[in-house]
Protein backbone atom coordinates (compact mmCIF):
# COMPACT_ATOMS: atom_id res chain seq x y z
CA UNK A 1 0.00 0.00 0.00
CA UNK A 2 1.20 3.86 -0.81
CA UNK A 3 -0.37 7.25 0.97
CA UNK A 4 0.37 9.97 -1.17
CA UNK A 5 0.30 13.01 -0.12
CA UNK A 6 -1.50 14.93 -3.10
CA UNK A 7 -2.32 18.47 -1.33
CA UNK A 8 -1.25 19.33 2.16
CA UNK A 9 -2.97 23.07 1.99
CA UNK A 10 -5.28 24.77 3.99
CA UNK A 11 -8.42 26.72 3.18
CA UNK A 12 -5.40 29.56 2.57
CA UNK A 13 -4.11 29.74 -0.89
CA UNK A 14 -0.90 28.92 -0.79
CA UNK A 15 0.87 28.78 -4.38
CA UNK A 16 3.11 25.39 -3.58
CA UNK A 17 0.45 23.67 -2.07
CA UNK A 18 -2.61 22.13 -3.06
CA UNK A 19 -6.04 21.47 -1.41
CA UNK A 20 -6.42 18.45 1.06
CA UNK A 21 -5.98 15.19 -0.79
CA UNK A 22 -4.59 11.69 0.15
CA UNK A 23 -4.43 9.24 -2.44
CA UNK A 24 -4.72 5.35 -1.62
CA UNK A 25 -3.04 2.82 -3.75
CA UNK A 26 -2.58 -0.53 -3.80
CA UNK A 27 -3.02 -3.96 -5.78
CA UNK A 28 -6.44 -3.53 -6.87
CA UNK A 29 -7.20 -0.34 -5.06
CA UNK A 30 -6.75 3.53 -6.32
CA UNK A 31 -8.80 5.55 -4.16
CA UNK A 32 -8.98 9.23 -3.72
CA UNK A 33 -9.73 10.62 0.07
CA UNK A 34 -10.80 14.59 -0.14
CA UNK A 35 -10.88 16.41 -3.26
CA UNK A 36 -9.62 19.94 -2.14
CA UNK A 37 -8.53 22.52 -5.33
CA UNK A 38 -5.94 21.47 -7.40
CA UNK A 39 -6.22 17.91 -6.88
CA UNK A 40 -6.11 16.31 -10.38
CA UNK A 41 -2.85 18.19 -11.35
CA UNK A 42 -1.36 16.39 -8.15
CA UNK A 43 -3.23 13.35 -9.62
CA UNK A 44 -1.45 13.13 -12.84
CA UNK A 45 1.73 14.41 -11.46
CA UNK A 46 1.79 10.50 -9.53
CA UNK A 47 0.75 9.01 -12.26
CA UNK A 48 -2.92 8.18 -12.13
CA UNK A 49 -5.48 9.23 -14.47
CA UNK A 50 -9.17 10.25 -13.37
CA UNK A 51 -10.52 7.18 -15.19
CA UNK A 52 -7.90 4.81 -12.47
CA UNK A 53 -10.09 6.37 -9.47
CA UNK A 54 -11.78 3.12 -7.77
CA UNK A 55 -13.71 5.97 -5.34
CA UNK A 56 -13.92 9.08 -3.41
CA UNK A 57 -14.09 8.81 0.30
CA UNK A 58 -15.08 12.45 1.66
CA UNK A 59 -14.16 13.06 5.84
CA UNK A 60 -16.69 15.66 5.70
CA UNK A 61 -18.11 18.87 3.75
CA UNK A 62 -15.73 22.04 4.70
CA UNK A 63 -14.85 23.70 1.31
CA UNK A 64 -11.52 23.42 0.95
CA UNK A 65 -12.28 19.51 0.94
CA UNK A 66 -14.27 19.09 -1.85
CA UNK A 67 -13.25 22.73 -3.63
CA UNK A 68 -12.58 20.55 -7.02
CA UNK A 69 -15.26 17.60 -6.67
CA UNK A 70 -17.01 19.33 -9.97
CA UNK A 71 -13.97 18.77 -11.52
CA UNK A 72 -12.78 15.40 -10.41
CA UNK A 73 -16.78 14.33 -11.63
CA UNK A 74 -16.58 16.15 -15.04
CA UNK A 75 -12.61 14.72 -15.99
CA UNK A 76 -13.48 11.22 -15.16
CA UNK A 77 -16.59 11.41 -16.97
CA UNK A 78 -14.82 12.86 -20.32
CA UNK A 79 -11.44 10.88 -19.91
CA UNK A 80 -13.31 7.38 -19.16
CA UNK A 81 -13.61 5.80 -22.82
CA UNK A 82 -16.48 3.29 -21.29
CA UNK A 83 -19.18 4.95 -19.18
CA UNK A 84 -18.19 3.83 -15.09
CA UNK A 85 -19.87 5.09 -12.74
CA UNK A 86 -17.96 7.41 -9.51
CA UNK A 87 -19.19 6.20 -6.32
CA UNK A 88 -19.00 8.55 -3.15
CA UNK A 89 -18.86 7.57 0.35
CA UNK A 90 -19.07 10.50 2.78
CA UNK A 91 -20.90 11.63 5.69
CA UNK A 92 -24.69 12.47 5.82
CA UNK A 93 -25.23 15.62 3.43
CA UNK A 94 -22.69 14.47 0.98
CA UNK A 95 -25.57 13.52 -1.66
CA UNK A 96 -26.77 17.43 -1.30
CA UNK A 97 -23.60 18.49 -2.08
CA UNK A 98 -23.23 16.35 -5.38
CA UNK A 99 -26.91 16.82 -6.27
CA UNK A 100 -25.41 20.53 -6.03
CA UNK A 101 -22.75 20.10 -7.75
CA UNK A 102 -24.52 18.40 -10.79
CA UNK A 103 -26.54 20.62 -10.97
CA UNK A 104 -23.96 23.44 -11.49
CA UNK A 105 -22.55 20.88 -14.07
CA UNK A 106 -25.62 20.58 -16.52
CA UNK A 107 -25.00 22.94 -19.15
CA UNK A 108 -21.41 21.73 -19.49
CA UNK A 109 -22.98 18.09 -19.64
CA UNK A 110 -25.39 19.63 -22.42
CA UNK A 111 -22.43 21.42 -24.59
CA UNK A 112 -20.26 18.26 -24.47
CA UNK A 113 -23.33 15.45 -25.19
CA UNK A 114 -24.15 17.77 -27.98
CA UNK A 115 -20.78 18.15 -29.16
CA UNK A 116 -19.84 14.16 -28.83
CA UNK A 117 -22.03 11.04 -30.69
CA UNK A 118 -20.05 8.62 -28.23
CA UNK A 119 -21.30 10.84 -25.28
CA UNK A 120 -24.83 10.11 -24.80
CA UNK A 121 -25.45 10.29 -21.16
CA UNK A 122 -23.89 12.38 -18.13
CA UNK A 123 -21.64 11.55 -15.49
CA UNK A 124 -23.15 8.81 -13.25
CA UNK A 125 -22.52 9.23 -9.64
CA UNK A 126 -23.54 7.15 -7.02
CA UNK A 127 -23.53 8.70 -3.63
CA UNK A 128 -23.16 6.24 -0.13
CA UNK A 129 -23.73 8.33 3.16
CA UNK A 130 -22.07 6.49 5.59
CA UNK A 131 -22.03 6.43 9.26
CA UNK A 132 -19.34 5.66 12.12
CA UNK A 133 -19.26 1.90 12.68
CA UNK A 134 -20.09 1.05 9.06
CA UNK A 135 -18.02 -0.63 6.74
CA UNK A 136 -18.17 -1.32 3.04
CA UNK A 137 -15.20 -2.18 0.21
CA UNK A 138 -13.94 -0.42 -2.39
CA UNK A 139 -11.41 -2.17 -4.96
CA UNK A 140 -9.26 -4.53 -2.71
CA UNK A 141 -9.54 -2.54 0.43
CA UNK A 142 -12.07 -2.57 3.37
CA UNK A 143 -12.98 0.31 4.26
CA UNK A 144 -14.31 0.92 8.44
CA UNK A 145 -15.62 4.26 9.43
CA UNK A 146 -15.03 6.56 12.61
CA UNK A 147 -16.15 9.05 14.68
CA UNK A 148 -14.44 12.40 14.78
CA UNK A 149 -15.01 15.22 16.94
CA UNK A 150 -14.63 18.62 14.20
CA UNK A 151 -17.41 20.59 15.90
CA UNK A 152 -19.10 22.32 15.50
CA UNK A 153 -18.83 20.83 11.85
CA UNK A 154 -21.14 17.41 12.06
CA UNK A 155 -21.25 15.05 11.72
CA UNK A 156 -17.73 14.41 10.31
CA UNK A 157 -15.68 10.76 9.38
CA UNK A 158 -12.65 9.27 9.66
CA UNK A 159 -11.88 6.14 7.18
CA UNK A 160 -9.43 2.65 7.83
CA UNK A 161 -8.55 1.29 4.84
CA UNK A 162 -7.29 -2.17 4.60
CA UNK A 163 -5.43 -4.25 2.54
CA UNK A 164 -4.13 -7.52 3.91
CA UNK A 165 -2.37 -6.88 7.02
CA UNK A 166 -1.48 -3.52 6.43
CA UNK A 167 -4.00 -0.46 7.17
CA UNK A 168 -4.25 3.41 7.18
CA UNK A 169 -6.35 6.18 9.02
CA UNK A 170 -7.38 9.12 7.32
CA UNK A 171 -8.24 10.92 10.38
CA UNK A 172 -9.90 14.76 8.58
CA UNK A 173 -9.94 17.44 10.19
CA UNK A 174 -10.69 17.37 14.38
CA UNK A 175 -9.71 17.23 17.40
CA UNK A 176 -8.66 13.66 19.52
CA UNK A 177 -11.42 11.51 20.14
CA UNK A 178 -12.36 7.85 21.35
CA UNK A 179 -13.98 7.20 18.35
CA UNK A 180 -10.58 8.09 16.14
CA UNK A 181 -8.59 6.62 19.00
CA UNK A 182 -10.32 3.35 18.56
CA UNK A 183 -10.27 3.41 14.72
CA UNK A 184 -6.31 4.08 15.08
CA UNK A 185 -5.90 0.93 17.43
CA UNK A 186 -2.68 -0.93 15.52
CA UNK A 187 -2.94 0.74 12.17
CA UNK A 188 0.22 0.77 10.00
CA UNK A 189 0.12 4.69 9.52
CA UNK A 190 -2.75 7.06 10.63
CA UNK A 191 -3.08 10.72 8.12
CA UNK A 192 -4.24 13.62 10.32
CA UNK A 193 -4.53 17.13 9.79
CA UNK A 194 -3.02 19.52 11.80
CA UNK A 195 -2.27 22.95 13.06
CA UNK A 196 0.86 25.34 15.06
CA UNK A 197 -1.48 26.64 17.71
CA UNK A 198 1.88 28.39 19.18
CA UNK A 199 1.50 30.11 15.71
CA UNK A 200 -1.79 30.33 15.04
CA UNK A 201 -2.10 31.98 18.82
CA UNK A 202 0.30 34.92 17.33
CA UNK A 203 -2.53 36.03 14.37
CA UNK A 204 -4.64 39.01 16.14
CA UNK A 205 -7.61 37.79 13.49
CA UNK A 206 -10.73 36.35 14.92
CA UNK A 207 -11.23 33.86 12.55
CA UNK A 208 -8.07 32.09 12.51
CA UNK A 209 -7.74 32.24 16.30
CA UNK A 210 -11.62 29.96 15.80
CA UNK A 211 -9.87 27.21 14.56
CA UNK A 212 -7.75 26.39 17.38
CA UNK A 213 -10.68 24.62 19.11
CA UNK A 214 -11.53 22.10 16.46
CA UNK A 215 -8.24 20.97 14.98
CA UNK A 216 -5.47 18.65 15.96
CA UNK A 217 -1.86 20.32 17.08
CA UNK A 218 1.14 18.14 16.09
CA UNK A 219 1.18 17.59 19.71
CA UNK A 220 -2.44 16.43 19.72
CA UNK A 221 -1.45 14.09 16.87
CA UNK A 222 1.30 12.81 18.17
CA UNK A 223 -0.64 12.03 21.38
CA UNK A 224 -3.17 10.07 19.15
CA UNK A 225 -0.58 7.77 17.37
CA UNK A 226 1.22 7.20 20.54
CA UNK A 227 -1.92 6.03 22.25
CA UNK A 228 -3.46 4.08 19.58
CA UNK A 229 0.35 2.00 18.94
CA UNK A 230 0.32 3.31 15.12
CA UNK A 231 3.14 2.47 13.17
CA UNK A 232 4.16 6.08 10.99
CA UNK A 233 2.51 9.39 11.86
CA UNK A 234 1.87 11.32 8.50
CA UNK A 235 1.19 15.05 9.09
CA UNK A 236 -0.68 17.38 6.64
CA UNK A 237 -2.93 20.39 6.22
CA UNK A 238 -0.66 22.51 7.69
CA UNK A 239 -1.60 25.90 9.24
CA UNK A 240 0.29 27.76 8.96
CA UNK A 241 1.33 26.69 6.14
CA UNK A 242 5.03 24.71 6.93
CA UNK A 243 8.22 26.60 5.09
CA UNK A 244 11.12 25.47 3.77
CA UNK A 245 13.19 24.98 6.63
CA UNK A 246 10.70 24.16 9.39
CA UNK A 247 9.98 20.45 8.68
CA UNK A 248 12.56 19.65 11.85
CA UNK A 249 10.59 22.30 14.32
CA UNK A 250 7.40 20.32 13.08
CA UNK A 251 8.52 17.07 13.62
CA UNK A 252 9.93 17.82 16.89
CA UNK A 253 6.94 18.81 18.19
CA UNK A 254 5.52 15.56 17.00
CA UNK A 255 8.78 13.31 18.29
CA UNK A 256 8.39 14.50 21.78
CA UNK A 257 5.09 12.23 21.94
CA UNK A 258 5.35 9.71 19.38
CA UNK A 259 8.98 7.59 19.01
CA UNK A 260 7.63 6.24 15.85
CA UNK A 261 8.76 7.21 12.17
CA UNK A 262 7.03 10.90 11.64
CA UNK A 263 6.24 11.96 7.93
CA UNK A 264 5.83 15.42 7.00
CA UNK A 265 6.57 17.39 3.80
CA UNK A 266 5.20 18.90 0.11
CA UNK A 267 2.26 17.93 -2.29
CA UNK A 268 3.37 14.13 -3.36
CA UNK A 269 5.06 13.47 -0.72
CA UNK A 270 4.59 9.88 -0.23
CA UNK A 271 4.80 6.69 2.12
CA UNK A 272 5.15 3.16 1.35
CA UNK A 273 3.26 0.73 4.06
Amino acid sequence: MKVTLLGTGSPIPDPRRAGPSQLVTADGLTVLVDCGRGVLMRLVAAGVLPPMLDGLLLTHLHSDHITDLGDVITTRWVMSPVARPLTIWGPPGTQEVVDGTLASLRPDVRYRIDHHADLTDGPAVTVVEVSPGDTFSVGSATVRVGATDHRPVEPTVAFRLEVGDTSVVMGGDGVPCAGLDELCLGASAYVQTVIRDDLVKLVPMQRLQDILDYHSTVAQAAQTAARAGVGTLVLTHYVPSMQPGQEDDWRALAAAHFDGPIVLGDDLTSVEL
